[in-house]
């Protein structure tokens, strides 16, 4: 039998998995302060993490439109009726995460918080075993074939 939805607990989502470790590496700042080098490296760093917030941030908005286009949920708790294969997610099967990834990097490089950079790996270990690995079995067993050979397709990240 199918399980009903991917995640039933509300702290399996995208703001737990990196939102702790981002807050966690503030206060690392605050006690172990760490810096990226300074000088000619600054004037790349700054608007680097810039276009990398910028772009994070433009491909979550692009995939909360496509979820909204196929009225598919991306909250814990609620079934997906149909696979959303199109605009960004034929690029990316997690361009939610992937948004949200490149914009904590993007963070990190703006505004010298070498800390953030170092706990996203972490959170990337969390983030495939707390939230992709359920969402990946849930949708296999619910769409089968269909998203098997999407899987085939398309990256993950």
């Amino acid at each position: 039998m199918v399980n009903d939805v991917a995640h039933k607990n509300r702290w399996q989502i995208f703001e737990v998995v990196f939102g702790i470790p981002f807050l966690v590496a503030i206060a690392l700042q605050w006690v172990v302060p760490l810096s990226f080098p300074r000088g000619l490296l600054t004037i790349v760093l700054i608007p680097a993490g810039a276009l990398l917030i910028l772009s994070g941030a433009s491909l979550v908005v692009l995939a909360r439109r496509e979820f909204a286009r196929y009225d598919q949920p991306t909250d814990p708790g609620y079934p997906t009726s149909e696979l959303v294969l199109t605009r960004v997610f034929s690029i990316s099967r997690n361009p939610l995460y992937l948004g949200g990834v490149i914009t904590l990097a993007g963070i990190s490089l703006a505004f010298n918080l070498p800390w953030v950079l170092i706990l996203l790996i972490p959170s990337l270990v969390a983030c495939h075993y707390i939230l992709i690995a359920p969402e990946e079995s849930y949708l296999a067993a619910r769409f089968g074939e269909q998203y098997l050979l999407y899987t085939a397709q398309v990256y993950r990240w």
